[in-house]
């Protein structure tokens, strides 16, 4: 079940899970908001044992759940997004996990699409103790006021996995292998997953286009065993 709670500084979290879990997840959402798809992925999670929460990153424009046609909506959401909010949002998030019990190391934070870049973002801010990212574009020219990923990678302070679709129209192949090799220069723990039959998007079943069974599987299945392998029980 989800609860919605909001932080003394304004940004609303959805959770699931015990809070006595033994580890904790921040999920960030698509450039569509906290939907279904985003809220299923918390509770997926949260099935899975994590203490999951997915703070909602619009909500300084009333947190609008974009319909996944809208691609206009979702590109004006995704103008109002700044670094500062951003780090702001996510900070908060990690101080409520950190209150709750959960100390950084036990902290992980995978997103999908923009929430794949700002968990790249996260892992540089020192808050999260592991993080994934699905499909995160921004790699060479920066999007919502963040550096490009490539100028981000050598300040990860956490081990991060990156899972990437081949026929992504957005994010070309030799991008996501440059990234690879930039996130390796951090000198911890990275790697890259690339599905030669995956599109952008390719694990959220609420778009039937590009949603790919099998590699949404596996993607998650190897992000599951990467947060087991990276995260610390408290």
């Amino acid at each position: 079940m989800i609860t919605r709670h909001v932080l003394p500084n304004g940004t609303p979290l959805q959770i699931a899970g015990d809070a006595n879990a033994r580890r904790a997840l921040i999920v960030v959402q698509e450039a569509f908001g906290v939907n279904d798809h985003i809220r299923s992925m918390v509770e997926k999670f949260a099935a899975r044992g994590y203490y999951a929460v997915a703070p909602e990153l619009f909500h300084r424009t009333g947190s609008p759940e974009v319909p996944y046609d809208n691609f206009p909506e979702a590109m004006t959401s995704l103008g109002t997004l700044s670094h500062d909010g951003l780090s702001e949002d996510l900070v908060a998030t990690a101080d409520y996990l950190n209150a709750a019990g959960f100390p950084t190391a036990s902290i992980g934070i995978v997103g999908y699409c923009m929430g794949g870049s700002v968990s790249f973002f996260a892992a540089t801010l020192g808050i999260a103790g592991a993080a994934a990212s699905f499909y995160g574009g921004g790699i060479e020219t920066g999007r919502f006021g963040l550096p490009p990923l490539l100028a981000l990678a050598p300040t990860l302070q956490c081990p991060w996995l990156g899972l990437y679709g081949d026929l992504d129209k957005g994010i070309p192949v030799e991008q996501v292998e440059a990234l690879r090799v930039a996130a390796a220069s951090s000198g911890l723990a990275t790697d890259v997953i690339r599905y030669p039959d995956a599109e952008h998007g390719f694990n959220c079943d609420g778009r039937p286009a590009v949603f790919n069974a099998e590699a949404s599987a596996d993607a998650t299945r190897r992000t599951i065993e990467f947060f087991a392998a990276n995260l610390v029980a408290k």
